[in-house]
């Protein structure tokens, strides 16, 4: 039972709305910024209301930095990171949990330390085989004496080579394996009783109908909140594309674009820092995501709590 006096609730109040206003007050300072000209924007002290001068920054922010593309090119990455994300730790998890066979628990430890492995601890060895993803089989066939083999009897040297930078199957890949995902949903799939999994069987439903018609379909929920937390996390990718991505005019991201309009003394040769111009930039980056967490609110929530299963 919970206590509930209107001390107690006054108090949870304020700590909620303290932690709500440091949230939000940077947000509004970054609007308040975007409604105002060059002028405005750097003359002191802060503007605390917004201006009339929104779309007009938005409309040139845009334009400066060829936002179209870019968008474009941020939702087929934040897409394709989300149904590879998805479907791998679905995947993975039933494996996990409806197979029985020798060593599952210690490749789920090794897949859950992964969490400890972030994508900037990782990111040397990441670009290494990004820029060829086959090059652990030339090691293979190199260290085999098979490609030695090969050249002796036909005169022909096998050199295997993919290529994955300045590529979307480069900024996707890497992206998708996801320890967290494989943790959701196999805490979702232990819930699953056994009666459930025998009645399919004696219906004669193999592994892979039991997943598509039994378990995707009670685990939408779970879905929608891991589909929220890895399209946000895709959208704000910059390191990982700033690194592989060259041809920034054909496969640049929004994120990484938005660094251009940030001013700086050296970007702005001496003159007045065009911060309106950076924050309704920033304000368009930031819709699509919040946009999303909006939308899939209710199911995001269900699915992290959720136990009625």
């Amino acid at each position: 039972m919970i206590e509930r006096t209107p001390i107690l609730n006054f108090l949870t109040h304020v700590i909620l709305l303290i932690g709500l206003a440091l949230v939000i007050f940077p947000i509004w300072l970054a609007f308040v910024a975007a409604t105002h000209d060059l002028r405005a924007v750097n003359t002191a002290p802060v503007e605390l209301l917004p201006g009339p001068h929104l779309w007009a920054n938005m409309k040139e922010a845009w334009a400066l930095s060829d936002f179209g593309p870019k968008f474009v090119n941020t939702l087929i990455v934040a897409i394709g990171v989300v149904v590879g994300k998805v479907t791998l730790a679905c995947i993975t998890a039933f494996s996990l949990v409806f197979f029985n066979y020798r060593g599952r628990m210690l490749i789920f430890w090794l897949i859950f330390i992964t969490l400890m492995l972030p994508l900037e601890v990782r990111i040397v060895p990441t670009y290494a085989v990004a820029a060829n993803a086959l090059s652990p089989f030339q090691v293979m066939l190199d260290a085999s004496g098979l490609n030695g083999l090969i050249e002796t009897l036909s005169g022909i040297r096998v050199a295997l080579e993919w290529n994955l930078l300045n590529s979307y199957t480069g900024m996707i890949l890497p992206l998708v394996a996801t320890a967290t995902g494989t943790f959701l949903y196999r805490q979702f799939f232990l819930t699953v009783p056994d009666e459930l999994v025998e009645a399919a069987r004696m219906d004669g439903a193999g592994p892979l109908r039991f997943l598509w018609d039994t378990l995707i379909p009670l685990s939408k929920t779970n879905i929608a909140a891991l589909a929220t937390i890895m399209f946000v996390y895709a959208w704000n990718q910059y390191l990982w594309p700033l690194l592989i991505i060259t041809d920034r005019a054909n496969y640049g991201m929004v994120v990484v674009q938005l660094s251009d309009l940030v001013p700086d003394q050296f970007s702005t040769g001496g003159g007045t820092p065009t911060w309106h111009l950076a924050m309704a930039a920033t304000l368009m980056v930031m819709l699509p995501p919040i946009a999303i967490v909006i939308f899939m609110q209710r199911w995001f929530v269900r699915g992290l709590i959720n136990t009625d299963k």
